[in-house]
């Protein structure tokens, strides 16, 4: 378990760094810098908060900037991360709305932005793939994982999927932790 504390400003400072890199996938980029390269936190541990925050109403990444910033700075660090996450973006988006608005039916921008979002579908899919390797689940975990995915293909509402799985999820989860006790 990881067990590091960073200070308010590694915190708020990282979550400025993480916000401007992640464009197209800041969960992506959360897990890489909060896991492997500062080591605040296990990959059970993101894991743990991402399903939360996935589970919760808004932007996944500022849920689980919040989380964190909650769990190692109480209030003020859940107000100042996510605003350290979004305020850098916020600036780019602007521009970035302002020069699509002059040049978004040019057919090279419109190019670009389809080569854009591939690459970004592709960084989310390779995060979980890592994810799922560095964490190893049971079987009875990843079948609730590929049920959830099958509901993500299949169109099924979001509170559906989580609604219904949630306590296979839980059962799963509770057997895994239940047998390796024994």
């Amino acid at each position: 378990m990881a067990d590091a504390r960073p200070t308010l400003a590694q915190l708020v400072l990282t979550y400025a760094r993480i916000g401007l890199l992640g464009f197209g996938g800041v969960n992506v980029w959360a897990r890489r810098v909060l896991v492997e390269e500062k080591r605040w936190l296990t990959d059970q541990q993101y894991a743990e908060v991402l399903g939360l925050g996935q589970a919760l109403p808004g932007p996944n990444a500022m849920n689980v900037a919040i989380q964190l910033g909650d769990r190692w700075h109480g209030p003020r660090g859940a107000l100042l991360t996510p605003l350290a996450l979004f305020a850098g973006p916020l600036c780019v988006l602007v521009g970035l709305a302002a020069a699509h608005d002059r040049w978004g039916e040019i057919p090279l921008v419109r190019s670009v932005l389809a080569g854009t979002a591939a690459a970004a579908a592709g960084m989310v899919i390779g995060t979980a793939l890592k994810i799922a390797r560095n964490l190893q689940p049971s079987l009875p975990v990843l079948a609730v994982g590929l049920a959830a995915l099958a509901g993500a293909l299949l169109r099924l509402p979001l509170p559906v999927i989580v609604l219904g799985l949630a306590p296979a999820g839980i059962a799963a989860a509770w057997w895994t932790r239940q047998r390796a006790a024994r």
